[in-house]
């Protein structure tokens, strides 16, 4: 989810308008949890002065929460695009910083056990699967509508890396998908989502060159959406692992 605030040309510091869009925010009283913040600018300046403006104004926001109390992922992304994007037309939409935040819930919401099952092992798939087969990477569990992986789906997680560990020359693409999503609104959590696999296995000496992911929204569902029930939304969110190389 996102909150995006606008800024004056040539300005990082909050308006009256952007600290409004920010009060509101705050005000629907909910559990926030602040993800990303990225910084735009318009296209007039030096790349090199635009740069140093966007991320000022990615800093200002930064400082408007911490003194809101918003609570902000330990591993804040924080990214200044300049004028490196695609640019609105409209030059008013470019001065700008979005926020990817997420919403805590208790995690007994969203927990699940991990289901037994009768079928191969993760470590089975791999032994026979080829370059071009995707597999799923059963019972991972994130929090509603956020990338933040729940506790216990590390044991999955634990099971990819042993993997990794032992087919050295294996090369994966971590895909993320995601379900209900009509309007395609929610892409980014896909991405987010495999995201956070693949920065686990950074975080645990995977080299990188052997690991990329992407995030596919809802456009490969396997059942048709809008789904027919419980089950099928399951079946359509999913992170799958992408054989590359053997």
């Amino acid at each position: 989810m996102k909150v995006e605030v606008y800024f004056d040309f040539d300005r990082y510091d909050l308006n009256s308008q952007a600290t409004q869009t920010l009060n509101s925010w705050i005000a629907e009283g909910k559990n926030y949890k602040v993800t990303q913040l990225f910084g735009f600018c318009d296209w007039k300046g030096t790349n090199a002065y635009n740069d140093t403006l966007a991320l000022r104004r990615v800093n200002s926001v930064y400082n408007f929460l911490i003194k809101q109390n918003i609570k902000v992922e330990k591993n804040l992304v924080i990214r200044g695009f300049g004028e490196d994007f695609k640019q609105s037309p409209k030059q008013e939409e470019n001065r700008r910083v979005t926020l990817i935040y997420e919403e805590v819930l208790p995690q007994k919401e969203v927990e699940k056990p991990l289901p037994k099952s009768d079928g191969p092992t993760f470590k089975e798939q791999i032994k026979t699967a080829k370059k071009g087969d995707a597999i799923r990477l059963e019972h991972i569990n994130f929090l509603n509508h956020s990338a933040k992986i729940v506790p216990n789906s590390e044991p999955v997680l634990l099971e990819l890396l042993c993997v990794m560990e032992e087919n050295p020359t294996l090369k994966i693409e971590i895909q993320g998908h995601i379900c209900c999503d009509t309007e395609n609104k929610y892409g980014y959590i896909s991405e987010a989502r495999a995201r956070a696999v693949y920065t686990f296995l950074l975080r645990n000496k995977v080299n990188r060159k052997r690991i990329s992911f992407k995030g596919y929204g809802a456009t490969r569902p396997i059942y048709p959406i809008p789904e027919q029930n419980s089950q099928q939304e399951d079946a359509n969110r999913r992170v799958e692992i992408l054989i590359l190389e053997r």
